[in-house]
């Protein structure tokens, strides 16, 4: 995931252009702290006090340029047109945040409108196009069965990729499918540029595991299956890249 994100910015910008940056949804910041270590401008939303605490306290043991570069505010993707005017961004990441939003068009149109020109939009979403994939795969006939027929609201407890805020456990959750959110995007004036498949092998992995010890080929396998057809499509989350026109 990260390096899917790295590789869509360094196609737009040039090498050590400090790039304003927005994380809707942060979590406890393990992208935004990343993206502040790489030199890069950037505010982190999130509304979840626990998570908001994770966050500062991770910052607080960075050095001071690094807090310097980091900046971390209470509040939701509804609100950017509150807290920023148009354009105030290069990148801005929504990563597994529309999957708690009813309607997810109003929030993306708001990403979009604090998008610089040219800015790219990062979104990671649950692939709607593969829901009878976990049931299947653990062997719960009725549970692939009934994801035929429900594109949403299936309740799922997870850590997004980033490390940020987790689908909580007896919440339900949305998903959505790649060819409505390309619509979407290119609705909004921010066209969907590039796409990728994640968890195409490791969906069913059990939360909290240990790490296996073919880590690198599994890492591998999961980066080539995320950009290849007819793999990506079965992914359990979709990274979804729009650039701003």
């Amino acid at each position: 995931m990260a390096r899917q994100l790295d590789e869509q910015i360094a196609a737009r910008y040039p090498v050590g252009q400090r790039l304003r940056v927005l994380d809707v949804g942060m979590g406890q910041g393990t992208q935004a702290l990343r993206l502040a270590r790489l030199g890069h401008q950037v505010t982190g939303l999130e509304q979840d006090a626990t998570m908001i605490a994770a966050a500062r306290e991770a910052l607080s043991g960075e050095p001071e340029g690094i807090r310097a570069r980091m900046r971390i505010m209470e509040g939701d993707g509804r609100d950017t047109g509150v807290h920023f005017v148009p354009g105030s961004f290069d990148v801005v990441l929504c990563h597994g945040v529309l999957m708690y939003v009813q309607e997810p068009d109003p929030v993306l149109a708001g990403l979009a409108r604090v998008l610089a020109p040219g800015g790219l939009l990062s979104l990671l979403v649950r692939n709607a196009d593969a829901l009878a994939m976990r049931p299947g795969l653990a062997g719960d006939w009725a549970g692939a069965l009934s994801a035929f027929d429900s594109t949403a609201h299936i309740p799922r407890s997870r850590t997004d990729p980033d490390g940020g805020t987790p689908a909580r456990a007896g919440h339900d959750v949305r998903a959505d499918r790649r060819e409505t959110l390309t619509a979407t995007l290119a609705g909004i004036g921010a066209p969907l540029h590039a796409w990728y498949g994640v968890r195409v092998f490791t969906d069913t992995a059990v939360d909290g595991a240990d790490l296996p010890e073919d880590l690198e080929p599994l890492l591998a396998a999961e980066e080539r299956a995320g950009r290849t057809d007819p793999y990506r499509g079965v992914a359990g989350l979709l990274h979804l890249c729009g650039v701003r026109g």
